[in-house]
């Protein structure tokens, strides 16, 4: 693969013996990238870092290691202030109820534990060829945005979280340039503002 090709994965796992083993495979198949091993400091590096397009996140972080609500949150948190991001759950918790969890959040696909660096090399692969059609769809000016929602929150509320995950990536595009989002989005400036205040969205919100 060559630099033309090549795409920032985050690794996110906390035991640094298996970390050091996933990121020797990361970078041998030509991904450049960081490791960090909590929540905090993943949302820290994708803040810091606009060319990381894939997080390979275990569930059981710290300070709750034993539990997948730490890998959730962050999977939660980093697509709704990165909504392109490609997440790739990795982790040994209870599969069926680590995986629905992990979906329900948004991430792009799913790997149990232990798994050969084979199928996590394939899983990567997957989601940086997702990325650059994802990227040539909004260089046309479509987006392609996924939510999940509650049938039971009805319409309104399904709409409203497009609606929010839209604006967010548009903006996040646009490295939170106003006037250039409201020219993509086809909106007068005053109007996205609107927006802006109603989904609370602020640059590093």
């Amino acid at each position: 693969m060559d630099d033309a090709d090549a795409i920032e994965v985050l690794l996110v796992e906390d035991d640094p013996v298996l970390a050091e083993l996933l990121r020797a495979q990361i970078a041998e198949a030509g991904h450049r990238g960081a490791h960090v091993g909590d929540r905090e400091s993943a949302l820290a590096a994708l803040r810091g870092n606009e060319a990381i397009g894939i997080a390979l996140v275990d569930l059981g972080l710290p300070p709750h290691p034993n539990e997948i609500r730490e890998g959730v949150r962050l999977i939660e948190q980093a697509l709704l202030e990165r909504p392109a991001l490609k997440i790739l759950v990795l982790t040994g918790q209870d599969q069926q109820a680590a995986a629905f969890a992990a979906v329900r959040a948004g991430a792009f696909d799913f790997i149990a534990k232990p798994a050969p660096a084979a199928r996590i090399l394939a899983a990567i692969e997957r989601a940086r060829l997702f990325l650059a059609n994802e990227r040539a769809l909004r260089a046309q000016g479509e987006a392609r945005i996924t939510i999940a929602a509650r049938l039971k929150d009805g319409l309104k509320e399904a709409g409203e979280s497009a609606e929010e995950r839209l604006l967010r990536q548009v903006l996040n595009d646009t490295g939170y340039n106003v006037a250039e989002a409201a020219r993509r989005l086809g909106l007068p400036r005053e109007n996205l503002y609107y927006f802006l205040k109603k989904y609370g969205i602020q640059r590093n919100a």
